[in-house]
């Protein structure tokens, strides 16, 4: 089971952190929250709570996954919320990329030609399955690298049919008018799922099945973290614990800059993964009585031991502003012994790497503490799709319960629409003939005399 502690976090632990008493205080907050939360999720608002009940949609992945003959490299498309989830899946549980058995998963999300192009080079059309993700379809980075791929399979003779699918809404956007007209395989995103909860939808599950990932086996590790994430009592819920002691170390030590420290390498495309979770759920202009607060934590994604010559000297003495949780991995399953040397590193025989790579992350908690400065650890079983399955909803039920201690909508985006439709200005697109005009305006504003 999933372990969470805490300890260093408190008063008691680092000298800097939450008492006993302020925790106990937030505890009437957490409930209304969590029950503000079930509510919204037994109602369908919040759809990514139900996921892991959803033993049909993992029936059919699996099934299509299966079924699929010829294909060695999947290429997905996506960004965002789109893209970050089934590469954090991949990577975790596939392995390091050269050693991984059986498909090949290439994720595509920044629309840079240097990416793209050198893939297309290198692959073969005929052996790729190609996944557009986007849930409106609208998504103008993703759309233009699907019309790419596209026209490469095309040109290369091959059927859409057979190596091109859509992961997009059930009933409308214009991927699915795409894939309607050309009669291609989709695959539905829950219309009460927002991008960045999405990853245990086909968002994150078709490529994690296509690289051999158990996804039944997610959902199940899923579904006993929901059932843990869903008790109102705050002691009692992991979720409202890790969301409560962040909030308040923000509210009242001013530590707004939450740190995301796994000691896995196949952790660290999950901390982007959590990055994304975190800024823009919890990153908000206004409240939702519309006062304006302009608030949020800032993530920081960082991996153990090797982040430890990197950024723990800005952790240790720098500003006090930072909470940071270590994700701990109990059985890594395999393990190097380093062999008895005389001299200098005769201290090292006998141990291994697993080993060497617990001392550091327990050493370096323990010196964090000793000099006031807070965290947390969260411990997996093993890094296996049940317990990662487990820690995907466990965040996403601490960014929702986040949200309600905060004030603000954890499933809204604002911040990022100007500058969508100032791109899409840019680009001409029908009915943003305004936004075009803007950008120029903006851009003739901008004083000259700032260039060398």
């Amino acid at each position: 089971m999933i372990r969470l502690d805490y300890a260093l976090a408190m008063d008691a632990g680092s000298g800097s952190g939450l008492t006993d008493s302020q925790l106990d205080a937030e505890a009437a907050a957490f409930e209304r929250g969590c029950r503000r939360v079930l509510a919204e999720a037994e109602a369908g608002r919040l759809g990514f709570w139900g996921l892991p009940q959803d033993v049909a949609m993992a029936r059919e992945i699996t099934e299509f996954s299966e079924g699929l003959s010829g294909i060695d490299d999947v290429l997905v498309i996506g960004i965002g919320g789109s893209s970050l989830g089934g590469r954090a899946v991949t990577d975790a549980i596939g392995g390091p990329p050269a050693l991984r058995r059986g498909r090949r998963v290439h994720f595509v999300d920044n629309c840079d030609p240097w990416t793209l192009a050198g893939l297309l080079e290198a692959l073969e059309p005929a052996s790729t399955l190609a996944i557009g993700i986007s849930k409106s379809g609208g998504t103008v980075e993703t759309a233009a690298q699907i019309l790419i791929v596209r026209e490469w399979l095309r040109n290369a003779g091959v059927a859409l049919e057979s190596n091109l699918v859509f992961v997009t809404d059930p009933e409308s956007g214009s991927l699915r008018e795409l894939a309607d007209a050309e009669k291609l395989r989709t695959f539905a995103i829950p219309s009460s799922v927002g991008g960045r909860f999405s990853v245990l939808t086909p968002v994150g599950l078709l490529p994690a099945a296509l690289c051999g990932v158990d996804v039944g086996a997610m959902l199940s590790g899923a579904a006993k973290m929901a059932e843990r994430c869903a008790k109102p009592k705050l002691s009692e819920n992991p979720a409202g614990l890790l969301a409560a002691i962040h909030v308040l170390h923000d509210r009242l030590h001013g530590r707004n800059l939450h740190v995301l420290m796994p000691y896995a390498d196949g952790l660290r495309s999950f901390a982007a993964w959590f990055v994304q979770l975190w800024a823009e759920s919890l990153g908000k202009r206004v409240d939702r009585q519309g006062r304006m607060v302009e608030s949020g934590p800032t993530p920081i994604p960082s991996v153990g031991a090797t982040d430890q010559h990197a950024q723990v000297q800005l952790f240790m003495e720098g500003p006090r502003d930072k909470l940071i949780t270590f994700v701990a991995v109990a059985d890594r399953g395999r393990e190097l012994t380093i062999p008895t040397e005389q001299g200098a590193y005769e201290y090292l025989g006998g141990h291994g790497l697993a080993e060497l790579l617990d001392y550091e992350r327990r050493a370096t908690a323990l010196a964090l503490a000793k000099d006031g400065r807070p965290s947390l650890e969260i411990t997996l079983p093993a890094l296996d799709a049940e317990s990662l399955g487990g820690l995907f909803f466990l965040f996403e039920a601490a960014t929702a319960f986040a949200g309600e201690l905060y004030g603000i909508d954890a499933f809204d985006q604002p911040g990022v629409e100007l500058g969508k439709r100032l791109a899409y200005g840019l680009l001409g697109r029908k009915g943003h003939e305004d936004a075009g005009e803007e950008v120029r305006a903006l851009e003739t504003a901008k004083p000259s005399r700032y260039r060398v």
